[in-house]
């Protein structure tokens, strides 16, 4: 078999009349060889037949934007091609937003596709959805449908060919996106729809219309129990499951008693047959991935945060205003902008002032469910701490501590614990107390809570999971909501040392 130009195949075979019979658009070139248009209706055909025949994309895209694919990102693009209802269980970290985004541009090119709608979490609408579209399909037109209703049905009837929303937007305007010519949508963290009941779910069902392509996205499928399987089977498989919840229940479940049930022996094999068509890479076997994964999460600051870190920088302009700022003095202030940021700021009589934080946890929760093994969360501030430790230890998640407070021989049984037992899943660390000498490579990983404004302390922390004896790929992800986050990320990113730049990252917050 060959390719012959970029739009046909040349194969050959016992029996090339029989093929050409039953392919549009080919003819034999005599003897044992037939001339076949390549598109996706063709290559399933032969498949049918039982020829192995790649997806068009393979030969016929030219893999657009500022980033070579990876190996397993092709084949990734290349399945999803071919599957118009299908799962894609690549691990965090391995590139899969932009395998979907070449698929989705390369369906359009072909005329499959003319409109797509990506629903994602809040936190990564800009930061990985519309940052991949801008670096990898840069020629299509994006908009973010977030914010009021009006606004959202504004961006919709706009025209764009990819827009993004979140989870629970889509109720909000689901008239609008019915009508809106979606015949492509992609759900990331699709374990968001897990459960068939609820409203999120069945505003996502009434989207999907019988030629609708549908590409659900996880790297963590019916990580909680087997039944989780059972909502997203329900959108893109539903002849794999029985028609009700309590028959899927039956088949993975045993009822131990009046309210405890646990999985059966075979409930991962049965799960794994009822999530199909299915692609996986995990980020071991992306051999060609760099060893360390950057990522940044957006979480908006509340209404009140937002005031309180106003108003905080007001009265710096106000106090920097015909004096000379210290470094000293800049470095103080930019900690109490970071506190505010963070969800808890210290107060000048030494109380702590505490904000809500449900949106920025929601987020690490979301990274902490997504991640295959253990995970590091770094905190600056021990107010931060001791509120992340109550909210994930009530959310039943084992976690220790390891802060200034925690005694050396108590953070070595700590560590050791961390490393060569199942708990804690998660260390929850102030970034001086752990960031030199220590492995901590049952991680794979980190988490910055709020960031350091030290690039020593930033490199050293990141390299507690990325060292000798690591043997998973690792992840590094950003949390950001505010300026003062994101310009020390921005410097941390480019290896600026921060405290040599401490006062005109000051004047920057004042402007």
């Amino acid at each position: 078999m060959e390719i012959v130009g970029n739009k046909a195949l040349k194969l050959r075979l016992k029996h090339p009349n029989k093929v050409t019979a039953s392919i549009p658009k080919s003819k034999s070139l005599g003897g044992n060889e037939v001339l076949v248009n390549w598109g996706i209706p063709e290559t399933h055909t032969l498949r049918s037949m039982g020829i192995k025949v790649p997806s068009p994309i393979s030969a016929r895209y030219a893999w657009p934007g500022q980033y070579k694919p990876f190996a397993h990102q092709k084949t990734t693009a290349e399945f999803l091609t071919l599957n118009k209802r299908s799962f894609c269980f690549n691990e965090q970290g391995t590139g899969k937003t932009m395998s979907a985004i070449w698929a989705a541009d390369f369906l359009m090119n072909i005329g499959l596709v003319k409109r797509v709608l990506i629903i994602c979490p809040l936190s990564i609408m800009d930061s990985a959805w519309r940052a991949d579209l801008f670096k990898t399909a840069m020629h299509r037109t994006v908009d973010t449908a977030h914010g009021a209703a009006a606004k959202r049905k504004k961006v919709i009837d706009g025209g764009a060919e990819f827009i993004i929303i979140n989870y629970d937007g889509i109720a909000v305007v689901a008239d609008e996106l019915v009508a809106g010519g979606f015949d492509l949508i992609i759900v990331d963290e699709a374990t968001h729809y897990k459960t068939a009941t609820t409203k999120r779910w069945k505003a996502l069902r009434r989207l999907i219309g019988e030629d609708t392509w549908l590409w659900l996205m996880t790297g963590t499928p019916a990580a909680q129990a087997p039944t989780d399987a059972y909502g997203l089977a329900k959108l893109v498989s539903p002849a794999n499951v029985p028609r009700y919840f309590g028959g899927f229940r039956d088949i993975v479940m045993l009822k131990r008693g009046p309210f405890r049930w646990e999985p059966r022996h075979d409930a991962v094999n049965i799960v794994h047959r009822v999530l199909q068509p299915a692609i996986r890479f995990t980020k071991e076997e992306c051999l060609d991935l760099p060893d360390m994964v950057y990522a940044k999460r957006h979480v908006a600051m509340t209404s009140q945060q937002e005031a309180y870190y106003e108003r905080f920088r007001k009265d710096m302009v106000m106090e920097a205003s015909g004096s000379e700022v210290t470094a000293v003095n800049a470095a103080i202030k930019m900690n109490k902008l970071l506190q505010i940021s963070g969800g808890a700021v210290y107060t000048d009589e030494g109380d702590t002032l505490m904000f809500d934080i449900s949106a920025r946890y929601k987020v690490l929760r979301e990274v902490i469910d997504e991640s295959s093994h253990k995970v590091l969360v770094f905190v600056p501030f021990r107010n931060a701490i001791e509120i992340l430790h109550d909210r994930l230890s009530a959310d039943g998640i084992s976690t220790e501590v390891i802060s200034g407070g925690v005694k050396p021989h108590a953070r070595t049984e700590i560590f050791h614990k961390f490393q060569t037992t199942n708990d804690p899943r998660v260390l929850l660390i102030q970034p001086a107390a752990a960031a030199h000498g220590v492995t901590l490579t049952a991680a794979n990983t980190v988490v910055w809570w709020a960031p350091t404004a030290s690039m020593e302390i930033y490199a050293q922390a990141n390299a507690r999971v990325h060292r000798a004896g690591q043997v998973n790929k690792c992840t590094v992800v950003q949390l950001e909501g505010s300026p003062v986050e994101r310009k020390l990320y921005r410097m941390l990113d480019t290896r600026i040392d921060v405290h040599t730049r401490i006062v005109d990252l000051y004047r920057e917050l004042l402007d």
